[in-house]
């Protein structure tokens, strides 16, 4: 199958589809760094902003992927229409839906954008989308439950078009597969390394540390105050959530007791945590890793989604292939 990568940052949708046999025939994004590390990867670097390009210089696809940044729009008003989304970037995703009807949207969120307005913002993208002829499936997963040691919660919406009459889909059942922040930690002794490590006289364990591996976040520890980015976890349960903005002493990444010393991640780590394959290229810059990765969509969760997408939509469609 034919997809586009939209608002495509480093690529997570990608490293999910063409590891299922899929090819990508468009991708967009207007972060330089993003677009720098994307064309590294992937020899192609993305088209800017998706807001300056017209429908027409799209090409057909039969998927639309999206990882869309959460911009809220109004949900005042009794204009339910797609003028609602005016101005927000969910709008760039349903204008280029409605010229090229794909087959199926598939899209990725953040797990508040559920909740946010008192659930008014998620009831007015799926009015929209339904207006756009797309029968709507979401659910909220956790990477945890994936085979990847990061506690990280997203929503997910699978859009098929109303004409494929997918009501039967479902979203893929968690495999919880005992795995641990261990199992993907770089070698004890790296130097790379060295710059991560904390040291704080204000450091304050736990006096039972645990032995077991766990499929969560174990806190065994805090500096300071313990506040957001001032608490210690075990490396025998998962990492907490990858931010692009986090602070905190633990910014970004969390930190970790490992070895005997607490240290926040490596970006290689974070590679792994978000799932992307080894030979995947880092950018040269540390903190933008971060961001980047913080950013990013965790390609084994979405792997697993698009093998229960594809089922559907090969029995139900003829590809632009």
């Amino acid at each position: 199958m034919r997809f586009i990568d939209l608002f495509c940052g480093v690529g997570g949708f990608r490293q999910a589809l063409v590891s299922l046999g899929h090819e990508c025939v468009f991708s967009s994004d207007n972060d330089k760094d993003a677009c720098h590390s994307y064309e590294i990867n992937y020899d192609e670097c993305p088209k800017g902003d998706i807001s300056q390009i017209p429908e027409a210089d799209i090409p057909a696809h039969d998927i639309l992927c999206a990882g869309f940044p959460c911009q809220p729009f109004s949900i005042s008003g009794n204009q339910e229409g797609f003028g609602d989304a005016r101005g927000t970037l969910l709008h760039e995703i349903l204008r280029i839906a409605r010229s090229h009807q794909p087959p199926v949207l598939f899209l990725e969120n953040v797990k508040n954008y559920r909740s946010h307005a008192g659930g008014e913002t998620l009831k007015k993208t799926l009015q929209l989308l339904s207006r756009a002829n797309y029968h709507v499936h979401y659910k909220i997963l956790n990477a945890s439950n994936f085979g990847v040691p990061q506690k990280r919660e997203r929503i997910y919406f699978v859009c098929f078009r109303k004409d494929l009459d997918a009501a039967e889909f479902s979203f893929p059942a968690a495999t919880n597969r005992k795995i641990s922040l261990e199992d993907v930690l770089l070698a004890s002794g790296d130097s790379r390394l060295e710059s991560l490590l904390i040291e704080r006289a204000d450091l304050t364990l736990k006096s039972q540390l645990p032995k077991e591996v766990e499929n969560r976040p174990l806190r065994i520890g805090t500096v300071g105050k313990g506040g957001q980015g001032e608490r210690v976890y075990s490396v025998k349960g998962h990492a907490i959530t990858l931010s692009a903005y986090g602070g905190g002493i633990g910014a970004k990444t969390g930190m970790y007791l490992i070895d005997g010393s607490i240290r926040r991640l490596h970006p290689i780590e974070c590679r792994r945590l978000m799932g992307f394959s080894e030979d995947f290229k880092l950018h040269y810059r540390p903190n933008v890793c971060y961001k980047q990765f913080g950013n990013s969509v965790v390609v084994p969760v979405v792997r697993q989604i698009f093998k229960a997408v594809q089922s559907v939509v090969t029995k139900k469609v003829v590809l632009t292939t």
